[in-house]
């Protein structure tokens, strides 16, 4: 049997392959030729940094435009006159609704006492009805099995 560690030709054949296939270097493509620009270039003015309100001046800016939209005034004119984008009314509605809704669970801790009281009271309940079962599955088995005279 050959021994299996010796690659003398078949190792030589490979590195010989290996240098004749030297790498060649990539084709550049050429420049597709740029467009004219029909006018020129304004420069950018820099982004405003956005402004940031106070919570009490961000539900002064809600109320004002809920009365004036039902006041029949126009919605866009109206987040207009107040100074802020429609963007901006939007996300500020629903900062004020999720923070009225941790308020309202803030309140509800007092009702909480009471609905504990009604889950003990339910609890104490469903025990006796339990014992109630178990009292009178007995008795049938009983019943039966004295039927049956098993006993």
């Amino acid at each position: 049997m050959a021994d299996e560690s010796n690659m003398g030709p078949v190792a030589a054949a490979v590195a010989a392959d290996a240098e004749v296939k030297a790498p060649t270097a990539k084709k550049k493509r050429s420049q597709p030729p740029q467009k004219a620009a029909a006018a020129p270039a304004q420069p950018k003015a820099p982004a405003a940094k956005p402004r940031r309100y106070r919570e009490q001046e961000t539900n002064d800016k809600l109320e004002l435009i809920e009365t004036q939209v039902s006041e029949g005034e126009t919605f866009k004119d109206d987040i207009q006159s107040a100074g802020i984008s429609e963007q901006t009314h939007y996300h500020s509605k629903g900062a004020a609704r999720i923070s009225a809704q941790k308020d309202d669970k803030g309140t509800n801790l007092l009702r909480s006492g009471d609905e504990l009281a009604d889950l003990i009271e339910l609890e104490e309940e469903n025990q006796r009805l339990r014992k109630r079962l178990a009292k009178k599955l007995r008795a049938e088995n009983a019943e039966l099995r004295k039927k049956l005279g098993l006993d």
